[in-house]
Formats: C-alpha cells, structure tokens, sequence
C-alpha cells in the first residue's frame, strides 16, 4: 500500500492533513482527514466559575470567538435561570452578524474562492489573496472592506475585535450611543451592497467550474441547522434535521441535543465525531446546511438568492462546493438583519441586563449557528457554580464524518496511479477547504502542531509527501 500526505492544508484555520492510501495498482483504496492539535479546552474550563466561561471560551479560537462567547453566555444565563431583555437580546444578534460578516467575508475572499478565481492549477505561490491582489485590485479591496465592517460591528457592539466581552450572565454589560448606532447603520449598508455584489461575481464561477462542483467531493448525508419558525435565526430557535430528500427527520431545543446527537472518537484523530440517531445518521452543519433546513432566509435579497440558488441546485443540495455560495447568501442575510437591528433606536436603551442570583440550574446548554455550523456548550455546575464538566461540540466535528468521506471520494475520482499533480493535490484540498473547517475549535487546541497530506502503498511506504509550514 502506498500513501500520499498533503500536510498542512493550506488557507484553514488550524492545523490537519490528508492522507491517501494507494493499492498495488494506484488506485485508491483509503483516504482520511486528520485533525493534528490537541484537544484540551473542555478540562482546562474544570474549577472555573460558570460566570468566566463567556471570557475562556473565546480564546478556544480567534477566528470565530464570538459565536463562543455567546454560546457559553447562553448557558450561563440558563445556569442562572436569567431571562435577558429585549435590548440585550438585539445587542447579542448584532453582535452576532459582526462575527459572521467578518469570517464569511474572510473565507470567501481570503481562503475559499482563490481556487476559484485563480483556478486550482494556478500557481501554489500566487494562489492566495496576494494573488487576488494582482488579479482583480478592486475585489481584493472590497474583501478588505467587508472583514473590517464585520471587525468593526464586533469591536462596537462586543467591546474588543477580537475575543468580545460585553455578554454577561442575564443580558449585556453595555449599548451602543446613538452617534454610534448611525455610524453601525451606515457599515451595515455598504455590507448589503458588497454581499449583492459578491453574488454576482461569484455565481458565475460555479458555473465556470459546473463539472468540479458537481462531481468532486460529492456526498449524501443530513442536514442540521438552527431555525426559528422556519427561518434563518443564528442566535435563536430549534435545532432542524432534514433529511437528504428533504424530509423533516426531527426538531428539538437545543438543551435536549443529547437525546438526538451522539459522539464518538477515531484512533487517527484529536477530532471528536457525531452521528444524528434518526435518519442516516451521518449529517452536515454549516451555511450549506442552513439553507437547506430553512424554509426561507427571512430577509428580502437573501430570499431572492435563495431562490435563485434553489433554482439552480435544487431544493437540497449536496455538493460542498455550494458551501461557498451558501455563505454569500447568508453573508447577505445577517448583513440585512443588522441594518434592520440598527435601523431600530430600541438598540440604544439602556435596559441591557437583568439580576441574577444563586445557581438555579446546574446544567445548562447553550447553542448557537457560528460561521462554520452549530456549535453547543454544554456545562455542569456544582452549587456554587463551579463548572465540574464541559462538553463542547463544534462544527467542524460534526463536519468531520463529512469531511473524511468527501476527501475519499474526491481522492478515488482524481487519483489514479502514483504520478500526482499539484492541482489535483490542491483539488482534495479544496474538498477540506470548502467547509471552511477551524480545527483549533475542533479540537479546543492547546498549542500548535503541523500538518501534511502523506501517499502510502500497501506496505506503508511512504511515496509521496507534501508539508506546507
């Protein structure tokens, strides 16, 4: 058996590889996705108060903290049995729409569409925003302009950029002025314009790229999102499984996800896995999900997207490169919702915080839709409200099943023989890449290790490996 390794994955946040396993013939026989850094964040919360797990839990990741920040400030609010006000309520949306402007705009740009705009065999070293640079000036600046308008919603509405505070137990620690609310207004706007124009330069590539979006990487699983009443509801509502035609499989509050979702753990992983116990078991978060489980996205241009993708893909689409265009929709919903938000003077009330007082529940769940899909925190307390176990599933692990299969499947429809390309090494890739997957909330990471994609024959010689550091 030989063995091909891609290490690392390039333009993910974190560290993981690929192998491929290769018979005598060349054919590929096994193919996995490997998280590389170490899971540790869930026993390092153990002893701490419940009320600092909204402050620790952000620093799991700094790409996505927020949605981090607002799970564990859901729990903790349960754990106190706090009810949070209206204002506090749309603070936390904004909040929210600030995170996913800000990673969706990133992956698009930065991570994800390079392939696309660039071509997956375009030179390795110019594939990559620099390269974006020098290939269309004026969409690299847009790219620019939209993380900062996400950056700036967080910075505002969450206290910092990066690893946001303001989220308290039983609402929010402050508002926003009414100088500041117009200035917010005003970015929300231009977001809605960038999200109609990067629609529109985007769909045409998927078009462009019709036979690698339909035939690489392809799998049929599940899909679980957040709704609310059958709309996109990032913060709120039930967790929706359908299933992969369409069918509802089950809806439930978040609080009972352990009655609906299992975990497992694989030797070649620091990853954990999940499996629904109804329908095929095997399912998807994400942008792709989400849209597949809503009914509508709730907002007037998502909504025509919507529409229009639908149109295209079909009412469940499967294949991961969709991801992509997922995400443009959405990016155009939260941007639609936080004009709606700013466009309301409520925002700037100063009602931003109920008492809380002794431990009311000692386990609590808090679940909200972060970037790259559903993400739960799960707490136990002792009566003083010291945290005696965390349980935290995050979106790239329920991806992971997915992620093992679409890479093996991508590796048997490119692969044949030892003699491997760059660009079609860069095509499993960018199977892995298309979920935009945060290994370092995967896997909660302490520390940093590498990543590789490896080649092994039969015997486990190792014939071809590539590391990226």
């Amino acid at each position: 058996m030989k063995k091909l390794t891609i290490s690392p994955i390039t333009r993910i946040e974190g560290h993981a590889s690929v192998t491929v396993n290769l018979d005598d013939k060349g054919e590929v026989s096994g193919a996995h996705f490997h998280a590389t850094e170490l899971r540790g964040f869930e026993k390092f919360l153990e002893g701490a108060a419940v009320e600092e797990a909204p402050r620790i839990t952000p620093r799991i990741c700094g790409i996505c903290p927020t949605a981090h920040h607002l799970a564990s400030a859901k729990a903790v609010d349960e754990i106190y049995g706090a009810q949070i006000t209206a204002t506090a309520h749309k603070l936390r949306e904004l909040l929210l729409a600030g995170q996913l402007i800000s990673s969706h705009s990133l992956h698009l740009f930065y991570l994800g569409m390079p392939d696309f705009i660039l071509g997956p065999d375009s030179n390795p070293a110019l594939r990559n925003v620099a390269g974006l640079v020098k290939a269309n000036r004026d969409l690299a600046k847009m790219a620019i302009e939209a993380r900062k308008i996400g950056q700036r919603i967080t910075e505002d509405v969450g206290g910092k950029a990066i690893h946001p505070v303001s989220a308290v137990p039983g609402g929010m620690s402050f508002t926003i002025s009414p100088e500041k609310k117009n200035e917010l207004e005003g970015f929300a706007k231009r977001s809605v314009e960038i999200a109609k124009a990067s629609w529109d330069f985007v769909l045409p590539k998927f078009e462009e790229y019709s036979d690698l979006v339909n035939n690489v990487g392809i799998v049929q699983s599940d899909f679980i999102g957040l709704t609310k009443d059958g709309k996109f509801d990032p913060y709120d509502g039930n967790i929706r499984a359908v299933g992969a035609d369409g069918a509802q499989l089950c809806e439930f509050p978040g609080k009972d996800y352990a009655s609906y979702i299992v975990e497992r753990a694989e030797p070649y992983s620091y990853m954990k896995f999940t499996s629904l116990k109804k329908g095929s078991g095997f399912y998807r978060v994400g942008p792709l999900a989400r849209i597949n489980v809503v009914d509508s996205m709730g907002t007037p241009e998502a909504d025509r997207m919507l529409g229009e993708f639908r149109a295209k893909f079909g009412r469940i689409a499967q294949q991961p490169f969709l991801y992509h265009l997922a995400r443009v929709i959405e990016y155009m919903a939260i941007s639609e919702k936080a004009l709606s938000i700013l466009a309301d003077s409520s925002v700037c009330e100063k009602n931003i915080r109920n008492a809380t007082g002794a431990v009311k529940n000692t386990k609590a769940v808090g679940v909200v839709e972060a970037p790259r899909g559903t993400l739960i925190h799960d707490y136990t307390v002792n009566d003083q409200g010291f945290i005696t176990k965390a349980n935290l599933i995050v979106a790239t692990g329920h991806n992971n099943d997915a992620i093992d299969k679409g890479v093996l499947q991508a590796a048997r429809k490119l692969i044949h023989g030892e003699d491997v390309s760059e660009g079609v090494l860069n095509r499993i890739e960018m199977v892995v890449r298309a979920y935009d997957p945060c290994v370092s909330c995967a896997t909660h990471a302490i520390g940093r290790m590498p990543i590789m994609l490896r080649v092994v024959d039969n015997e486990g010689n190792v014939i071809r490996e590539v590391k990226r550091c």
